[in-house]
């Protein structure tokens, strides 16, 4: 055998869903039988899903794991390698591992080494890690195993190891989730790592939606030099194929590490693979539509949601979920609701209207002021002589909320909040009000980000799907007489510049003027962010999409009184 053929098999798989997912990874294997492939690799964890979390510690889940194994060696191609990641038992828990199925029968595995524990990962709570090191040997062609993280912080001595066996490829495993800037730190890592061990690494990642995560696919085969061999899709399924000359290897008889495999029964006649064509480089933005896009349809379609409701103001937030949504599922799938009162402006309900037109989706107008005015018939007795306050503009939201949420008890929709990360960052957002939903698609992208994906959306459509008009307005919340965003926060270039520096990069007060913005405005977001953490821990999940979301990414308490800046006065819950 002069060359190996393997076959990437980039997969979209589901949290314990684990007979569909075994269904999946074999057809992508008998697909890549098909097509004359040696070898398939899938992603880590493939066959439970990825992340699990805990899940891995409850004994029958492990035990239910290993009965969907058995019954996949059984059915896989008996003649093709298949490097499948998945959950097995170790001595005392469980350990995040590759099983390498040859002839109906797994004949090794492998552990991560690496188990990572920052940011939305916490490995070590529920792994245990591998200490030995695998490498199989298919007729000519020697290959290594890594899985994800041991790509990332593997030692001199793996790479040194690795090296010296003369390497056909390195083969790694891996669930890297989707954030700004990914791709590149990506590439970058990989292609040291292909050079430290001086051969290709070919790279198989997950792709589609997990709760808070977006896997955006990308699968690889990169050399040492860092030139890409051939590249799967970003953001879809994928099954990418390559085929890797087999150097001449020293003996490795001696070496008990190297798992020897017969080399199959490829055809000689098999046909070359078409030159190599890789996928266009997304930019920023569309990378960005992509991961929200992909977010959304899997979180409804997992969870089995066939409709999503979406309240409509007439604003630049809820028009971006709206048009992510039509184009995550389908207009058919995706209704609208305006809910205005007297202050909701001719210009945000006739944008409202258009935008609903534009995308073509239902959309009642039900305006609310007859409960709003009923509330305060209730409630201003209660608090004589105090007038107007924010009371009065979160009871709009609130009864918005109440009935997003009848609609969706009634239909089971599934309500997706349109709070963006500037708001959830500063508290600009109403508790049980529009923070009301089962998924907040956009709680991770900045304000000025959401003007921008607007402008590309409708860049992209070649119309003004979503009104120049609603882009065009200064953002208010219009709760109450001229009100805009301004009045309450600053303009969102500069506070969104504050926002990354403090949240992202965890810059103090100091650094953050240091930067050239002004010293009370520093000093005010600051207080705002950190006096808004109750809220943040009551908001349903969203997309992922810089390298610092709020949730999983970054913990902090709510009770807290540590402060960078003098005492600020106490905000009340709202």
């Amino acid at each position: 055998m002069k060359s190996i053929r393997m076959a990437l098999a980039q997969v979209n798989c589901t949290v314990g869903a684990l007979a569909q997912n075994r269904a999946k990874i074999l057809s992508q294997a008998q697909a890549a039988e098909k097509n004359g492939a040696d070898l398939v690799l899938f992603p880590e964890l493939a066959l439970c899903g990825y992340p699990p979390e805990d899940l891995v510690l409850k004994p029958h889940f492990i035990d239910a794991v290993q009965k969907e194994l058995d019954t996949l060696c059984e059915e896989l191609p008996s003649e093709l390698v298949c490097v499948l990641g998945l959950p097995l038992a170790g001595k005392n828990r469980p350990q995040n591992a590759a099983a390498v199925i040859y002839q109906g029968k797994v004949i090794a595995s492998y552990a991560k080494q690496q188990l990572p524990n920052y940011g939305v990962f916490d490995e070590q709570r529920i792994f245990e890690a591998g200490t030995e090191p695998l490498c199989l040997q298919i007729g000519e062609a020697r290959l290594g195993l890594h899985i994800c993280e041991d790509s990332w912080v593997h030692s001199e001595e793996d790479a040194r190891r690795f090296s010296d066996m003369e390497l056909t490829a390195l083969l790694n495993l891996s669930a890297s989730p989707f954030h700004r800037e990914k791709v590149s730190e990506r590439q970058a890592v990989l292609q040291k790592t292909s050079a430290a061990v001086n051969a290709p690494l070919a790279y198989c990642n997950l792709v589609g939606g997990q709760d808070e995560l977006v896997f955006d696919g990308g699968s690889l085969v990169i050399s040492p030099r860092g030139e890409i061999l051939c590249q799967g899709a970003r953001f879809k399924e994928d099954l990418v194929f390559v085929d890797l000359p087999c150097t001449h290897l020293k003996d490795a008889s001696d070496k008990a590490e190297i798992l020897q495999i017969p080399s199959g029964k490829r055809s000689a006649n098999l046909k070359a693979l078409p030159p190599v064509k890789k996928p266009k480089a997304m930019d920023e933005l569309e990378e960005v539509y992509a991961a929200l896009t992909l977010g959304l349809r899997d979180y409804a379609d997992k969870n089995g949601f066939q409709e999503i409701l979406v309240a409509i103001s007439g604003g630049i937030d809820s028009a971006l979920v709206a048009a992510i949504a039509v184009d995550a599922v389908g207009a058919d799938r995706v209704s609208g609701i305006s809910l205005p009162t007297q202050y909701s402006s001719e210009g945000t309900r006739s944008d409202a209207l258009q935008l609903a037109t534009n995308l073509g989706i239902k959309m009642p107008m039900l305006p609310i002021q007859h409960l709003f005015d009923a509330y305060k018939d209730l409630l201003e007795p209660q608090w004589p002589g105090r007038g107007p306050d924010v009371t009065e503009e979160n009871l709009q939201a609130r009864i918005r909320g109440t009935i997003v949420m009848a609609l969706s008890n009634k239909f089971g929709s599934l309500v997706v909040a349109t709070g963006n990360k500037s708001e959830m960052a500063t508290g600009y957002a109403t508790l049980y009000g529009d923070m009301c939903g089962g998924y907040a698609l956009i709680k991770d992208v900045p304000k000025t980000m959401v003007f921008d994906l607007c402008r590309w959306s409708n860049t992209q459509q070649g119309s003004e799907r979503i009104p120049q008009t609603l882009i065009d307005r200064p953002p208010s919340a219009e709760l109450r007489d001229d009100q805009k965003d301004s009045d309450s926060l600053p303009p969102y270039d500069i506070l969104d510049g504050i926002l990354r520096l403090y949240i992202e990069q965890d810059k103090g007060r100091d650094e953050i003027v240091a930067e050239g913005f002004d010293p009370h405005m520093v000093t005010r977001i600051i207080r705002l962010v950190d006096g808004n953490e109750y809220k943040r821990r009551q908001a349903p999940p969203g997309v992922k999409i810089t390298p610092k979301a709020f949730g999983r990414d970054r913990r902090v308490p709510i009770t807290n009184h540590f402060r960078p800046t003098p005492p600020p006065t106490p905000i009340p819950h709202d």
